[in-house]
């Protein structure tokens, strides 16, 4: 449902029913999402379950490699109009990151590109220029896209670890999940203390003034999610 609804989000702002919109989300159960063109990853994703309750398999409508989500936040940011290529683009979108972490005391920088990225099918595992580290070169957010002509999804999960470390990061990738002091305090704050102090970092860095919009009952009855779930 979840990325059902971020490209249902994409089609209408193109279409012009929809302004620019951020959310922030978690998800329950567990998934696992895949970017849009990974076709490669171990068939023992399909078996795994998460202690008491199932995890999702799905495909997201962005790019990059499988992401778990369990105890990250995900945001979803669509807009259009940026006048800028593609890679800027990033560049451009992930400031309010940036600032909102910096203004919590915590420092990123971006990475950059690695020749084994596209053989590896865990998103976290290595950096790009789209993605966002901590000052030991730790990945701590990770973002991809997806274009309809100029107006842009923005997918990130930041790997917070919500509620302690994620019980199924080493049966899905085969290796411990990277501890760090940030994630100490990210845990301490909670998520409703980042949220605000990322929704305050857009609303300043791309000037704008950001109002809360539930989607009516009519809009949800248009949100399939099936060509979503693997």
């Amino acid at each position: 449902m979840q990325m059902a609804l971020d490209h249902w989000l994409l089609s209408q702002h193109r279409q012009g029913h929809q302004p620019p919109s951020l959310r922030f989300y978690t998800w329950d159960p567990p998934a696992l999402s895949l970017g849009y063109h990974q076709q490669r990853w171990p068939s023992t994703w399909r078996s795994l379950t998460a202690p008491g309750q199932s995890l999702d398999l799905v495909r997201r409508p962005s790019g990059g490699r499988a992401v778990l989500h369990q105890g990250d936040l995900t945001y979803g940011l669509v807009t259009s109009g940026l006048g800028v290529g593609r890679s800027a683009a990033y560049g451009h979108l992930c400031q309010f990151l940036i600032q909102g972490w910096a203004n919590l005391g915590i420092p990123l920088h971006y990475g950059q590109p690695h020749r084994d990225y596209g053989r590896n099918p865990h998103c976290f595992a290595t950096a790009t220029e789209a993605d966002l580290l901590l000052e030991d070169g730790t990945k701590f957010i990770g973002s991809a896209q997806l274009w309809q002509g100029d107006a842009v999804l923005q997918h990130g999960s930041l790997a917070l670890g919500l509620g302690g470390a994620p019980s199924l990061f080493r049966p899905v990738f085969g290796q411990p999940w990277p501890v760090s002091s940030c994630r100490d305090r990210a845990q301490a704050w909670g998520q409703d203390v980042i949220i605000a102090s990322l929704t305050t970092a857009a609303s300043q860095v791309f000037g704008i003034t950001l109002l809360p919009q539930p989607l009516t009952a009519t809009e949800w009855g248009a949100i399939d999610p099936g060509p979503w779930q693997l």
